[in-house]
């Protein structure tokens, strides 16, 4: 499973998008008290592609793109809270040591 969730974070991620995912996620650990595990590498996941979507965004897309940017960033928004709210049930008080190993796996 972890070599799965790199291989993707790899080939799927730009290397910009890759720093912007892991600061989030080590804020999401350390923070939030967020455990380590699929939930936190898709909640980072789908912050970094909110982001991609708001870059795209700013280049100033009109009519049918527009509206097509506007309904992928709400879909995004929506996966996102899911993914908070299934981390929020399990967090933890102090960082959880597994999830900062899981970073560094993916930072390597």
């Amino acid at each position: 499973m972890k070599e799965a969730l790199k291989e993707k974070f790899l080939s799927e991620l730009t290397p910009p998008e890759r720093i912007f995912f892991l600061r989030k996620a080590k804020e999401a650990v350390a923070q939030k008290g967020y455990p380590a595990g699929e939930d936190l590498f898709y909640y980072c996941y789908f912050l970094t592609l909110r982001e991609r979507m708001r870059s795209i965004g700013t280049a100033g897309g009109q009519g049918y793109e527009r509206v097509l940017l506007v309904q992928g960033t709400k879909e995004i928004e929506e996966t996102i809270k899911m993914y908070e709210e299934r981390l929020e049930k399990r967090k933890t008080l102090s960082p959880d040591p597994e999830a900062l190993r899981f970073i560094e796996y993916l930072s390597e």
